[in-house]
């Protein structure tokens, strides 16, 4: 379990941070950015979330992806072990395939009840699907800065696996939350010109 009983440590003050490994890297490295995009996808993710309904699915399924993200931000931040590689074990959080495999299966369950797409969709409709395309669109900033990152330093495959379906688990779920309230939102091609 986590402990803090500081939130400042001063060991930033040089612009590095550390590791779950210990070790020291730039705060401006391709990983950081990657870490911090998670981040900020939680943080929006949240932000949707405050705009449901407490005890609705939906809720539900955003409550568990926040904690996943959790998750992935530790497996991003820790280094591959020499004996265990990306695999889970005790000293590590990693993405699991299990994990996919859920966003999988929600994301199949929610778009069974939808029409087929017959245009791109406009990033609207509810407060909660508005809120939720900003968190699917930094998902995506946070699936490439994860890619780029991954060219400078091993990476779990599973945590890029996560973060591509993540976007279209919440692509999917915009979907579902505007179907209740009247639909989709339409991009019609040179309307106003």
């Amino acid at each position: 379990m986590v402990k803090l009983n500081k939130i400042y440590t001063r060991t930033g003050d040089d612009g590095t941070t550390g590791l779950v490994d210990g070790s020291r890297i730039a705060k401006a490295a391709p990983l950081m950015a990657a870490i911090g995009d998670v981040d900020e996808a939680n943080s929006g993710v949240g932000l949707a979330a405050a705009a449901l309904a407490a005890d609705s699915a939906e809720a539900a399924m955003l409550a568990r992806i926040q904690n996943e993200l959790f998750d992935l931000g530790a497996d991003l931040a820790t280094p591959a072990d020499a004996e265990h590689g990306f695999g889970p074990h005790d000293m590590a959080l990693r993405i699991v395939p299990g994990q996919i495999a859920r966003l999988e299966a929600e994301i199949d369950a929610m778009n069974a009840a939808l029409a087929p797409l017959r245009s791109f969709i406009l990033p609207g409709g509810t407060e909660a699907a508005a809120r939720l395309h900003i968190a699917r669109a930094v998902t995506r900033r946070a699936e490439r800065a994860a890619v780029a990152a991954a060219a400078t330093r091993d990476l779990n495959p599973l945590a890029l696996a996560y973060l591509n379906r993540l976007s279209d688990h919440l692509f999917v779920m915009t979907r579902h939350i505007n179907a209740a309230a009247g639909g989709d939102i339409l991009w019609k091609p040179g309307a106003t010109r």
